[in-house]
């Protein structure tokens, strides 16, 4: 389109049917130029002043318009209107090349609105005339929606000089962990900030160093995980955040904890090139060197290199690769431990946790540090490897879970040197089902020894209301005391408070929230909010709507949204928005058919000025504007929006390195399947064994055993195949699979481990499977799916919404491989 805001204007307005009646020109600048009254119309009525006749008008209307690009609201009644009254006159007409329709410009840079009528504009642009908002009942004069009408060309002028918006600031409504960057509004929840930073204080200066448990409780999308966000942001410095989501097996909530633990101690901290566990290193050995009486000058010249910034430890070693740079890190080991045995003694398998901790961090090739980080994983490492880094075997002496407290414990001791530890225990709301009862039990009894053994921690909870009192009934009275010693309530944020989020996602694109959305859209976006989230979900909703031409999603129950007060009752008002629909595509309908046989329609606009002030001159009621919308939401169209969302977060998240742990998977199984057994009948047991077999579960009412055996390499490996294998032989009407993630080591050749993958795929009821890429994505996606509509994260009613979908994720993968085996022998096509 051409650029003619360059161009100068006028903007026009005629009253009349067929001939022309009045007419009122505005300029430019805003401002009313000229108006006239035909004092030859048969509906004149007579004036004082601008009374003319109709000839006289015409030719002041030629002068004022030469050479002016002519700005209409309905061009064609206008034009036709004019081009009447030029004949009846006598007076030649001519073609105006220059001439803009605001009425076919608003179609085109607001494509989804129900009506085009200029009272339907003012009202939902929010376009004002000397401080009023746009007035029914004053309308069909021509200076009135003249003046409206260069209100009306102004907005669209700054829709389409805008650059293109190509980034929605509210697509991202939630926090999934405490590690992202979103922004933040600290004057939300500020009170029940400081109280955490309080009692992190508490612990620190607390001369028995006991850890500490507060429970953040609210709402879902209230911003639980946000506030902890928060707390990393500003915190992250100083103390090490552990971020540990929901268990799934049992038998691993330890293990679990641990390794979510060392997850998070991998993550960068903000702006700075190190992890927080080797800043953690930093800040734990300039603390030891310090407290040697009489330091040698070798630590004295350290302490004045790392003074200023224990991170400083990191480069004032040596050369990478250099002896002298192996000479001070073997010393940092050794000073180290001998710390530790001095403070705490040689017992136990805490000194050898010390020397992997010091060895993840000195190590800069992906490949040792990737060694020292399965060791710290506590994975089995072939003894060449074990050799390589310098550390032992643990398997031996030790199992997983004992493995798991001891090396959390020595975290906890370490960072009494510096400052507390904050672990989050966050997304619990799976432990309230029903199969996930045994799961819970354990976790309290996990959370209680974790509270024993662990000093100088603030441990958190992020939990619902509901869930919160569940544990109440649930846990004894020594691990609610312990896990509630603080109580912490978040309210829903003041309307105010949320138009303030929503400024600052709008300012991270550069934008301003009052250039993105009218004040009524603003109204509608924040009133009917349940929570933060739901706000930002509903915010995210209308901008695709207003700048991506995307319809808003249908709601079940179609809901009406005013965009204004109204005095009228909602039920009639209800009716006429549905009319007022209902007529729209009945007229786009009527348009259509008319262009496909060539038919000339005519293109008014449904308010035609004539018709309706003749409407209004005889009626004593006016009808109220309808400024109301329909606005649908479909369950289909958010589930597959979160499901392409999400999937390219885990295909984003893929690359980074992760602890596998069989059971988890085991876990993940199981949680998606009694999902599913909502809407299809599914059995699950597992294989009746004293032998330690791979982590599985059995679908015994469609006779398939599904196992993982990813987190074991030799022996451990060897032995669990071995007696699946033996299951295998006997359990001849039941479907094995196993499958191992391509991202663990590979099982070396001609080894009996590899002997027994062969065995496995050899027999007719057995496959050994590589868990490659995109089947684990589907997995996890499938997965996260679940849990986070449990976790509400997502908005979708359990109670009502559920099983439907869940069809619809079903339908999305049938030909994912566990969809398929969930459904064979049922149903060749899954329908909703």
């Amino acid at each position: 389109m051409k650029a003619i805001e360059s161009l100068d204007f006028v903007v026009i307005d005629t009253e009349g049917q067929r001939e022309l009646r009045e007419i009122a020109i505005i300029s430019s600048e805003g401002k009313l130029i000229y108006e006239a009254f035909n004092q030859e119309h048969p509906d004149y009525v007579q004036r004082l002043l601008q009374n003319k006749p109709l000839k006289s008008i015409l030719l002041d209307f030629l002068e004022i318009t030469n050479h002016k690009l002519i700005i209409f609201h309905n061009s064609k009644h206008d034009l036709q209107v004019l081009k009447n009254s030029f004949q009846k006159t006598n007076l030649s007409w001519k073609k105006f090349n220059q001439v803009q329709c605001t009425y076919q410009l608003a179609q085109q840079y607001f494509p989804s609105y129900y009506s085009y009528s200029l009272g339907y504009l003012a009202q939902k642009l929010s376009l004002k005339v000397d401080r009023h908002y746009f007035d029914p009942r004053q309308c069909h004069t021509a200076r009135y929606d003249a003046q409206f009408t260069y209100q009306l060309y102004s907005a669209i002028q700054k829709k389409m000089t805008q650059t293109p918006i190509q980034v929605n600031p509210f697509g991202s409504s939630r926090v999934d962990n405490p590690f992202q960057s979103h922004p933040d509004n600290t004057n939300i929840y500020h009170t029940q900030y400081t109280i955490l930073e309080s009692v992190i204080d508490d612990i620190k200066y607390d001369q028995n160093h006991q850890s500490k448990g507060a429970v953040i409780i609210g709402e879902p999308g209230t911003g639980k995980t946000h506030l902890i966000m928060r707390l990393a942001k500003q915190r992250l410095e100083l103390n090490r955040l552990l971020f540990i989501p929901c268990p799934n097996d049992a038998k691993t909530i330890k293990y679990h904890t641990y390794s979510c633990i060392l997850e998070s101690l991998n993550k960068k901290i903000l702006d700075i090139e190190y992890n927080q566990l080797e800043y953690f290193l930093a800040n734990t050995f300039i603390k030891i060197i310090q407290s040697i009486n009489n330091p040698s000058q070798k630590i004295q010249n350290i302490l004045n290199s790392i003074q200023k910034s224990p991170l400083n430890l990191y480069k004032i070693l040596g050369r990478e690769g250099s002896q002298t740079r192996r000479d001070n890190w073997d010393y940092i080991e050794k000073i180290t431990n001998a710390w530790w045995v001095n403070k705490y003694g040689a017992a136990g398998y805490a000194p050898e946790i010390i020397k992997g901790i010091v060895k993840f961090c000195r190590y800069s090739d992906f490949n040792y540090k990737k060694l020292v980080k399965k060791w710290l994983a506590a994975d089995e490492l072939d003894p060449e490897e074990l050799t390589k880094i310098g550390l032992s075997s643990w398997h031996t002496e030790m199992s997983k879970e004992d493995f798991s407290l001891e090396a959390i414990a020595v975290l906890g001791k370490l960072s009494l040197l510096n400052e507390p530890l904050i672990m989050v225990f966050d997304q619990l709301e799976m432990l309230g089902l029903e199969h996930n009862q045994h799961i819970l039990l354990n976790f309290g009894e996990a959370v209680k020894e974790i509270f024993t053994r662990i000093p100088h921690s603030l441990i958190i909870f992020n939990l619902f209301p509901n869930r919160w009192q569940q544990l109440q009934q649930i846990f004894d009275g020594s691990i609610i005391d312990r896990i509630s010693q603080y109580q912490i309530f978040l309210e829903q944020p003041t309307t105010e408070e949320i138009r303030d989020v929503l400024q600052l996602k709008a300012q991270e694109i550069g934008a301003d929230l009052a250039g993105l959305f009218t004040t009524q859209e603003l109204n509608q976006i924040v009133s009917q909010k349940r929570s933060i989230r739901a706000v930002l979900n509903n915010a995210a909703e209308y901008f695709r709507y207003k700048y991506k031409n995307i319809p808003l999603p249908d709601q079940k129950n179609l809901k009406i949204y005013n965009l204004e007060n109204n005095s009228a009752s909602q039920d009639v008002f209800s009716r006429l928005t549905q009319l007022e629909s209902q007529q729209n595509r009945l007229e786009k309908l009527l348009k259509n058919i008319a262009q496909a046989f060539n038919v000339f329609v005519d293109d008014r606009d449904e308010d035609n000025k004539e018709t309706s002030a003749a409407t209004n001159h005889n009626s004593t009621i006016s009808l109220p504007t309808l400024s109301s919308y329909l606005v649908p939401k479909s369950l289909e169209e958010k589930i597959i929006g979160y499901l392409e969302t999400q999937k390219r977060i885990l295909e984003q998240e893929y690359s980074e390195a992760e602890i596998i742990l069989d059971e988890k998977d085991a876990g993940k199984l199981k949680d998606i399947v009694q999902a599913f057994s909502k809407i299809i009948n599914l059995e699950i047991d597992i294989l009746p064994s004293k032998r330690v077999l791979p982590p599985h579960l059995v679908i015994s009412n469609r006779n398939i055993c599904i196992g993982f055996l990813s987190a074991c390499k030799g022996s451990r490996f060897t032995s669990r195949i071995q007696n699946y294998n033996e299951f295998i032989a006997t359990k001849k009407l039941i479907k094995f699979l196993l499958w191992r993630d391509i991202r663990s080591d590979a099982i070396r050749e001609k080894t009996v481990g590899s002997k027994e993958i062969v065995k496995l795929n050899q027999t007719k009821n057995g496959q050994f499977k590589p868990f490659e890429r995109n089947n684990r994505i589907t997995f996890e996606l499938i997965y996260k799916f679940i849990s986070d509509i449990y976790n509400q994260d997502i908005e979708i009613n359990i109670d009502n919404e559920l099983e439907p979908a869940l069809k619809i994720v079903a339908e999305c993968f049938h030909e994912y491989w566990l969809i398929k085996e969930l459904w064979q022998g049922k149903r060749q096509k899954i329908r909703r």
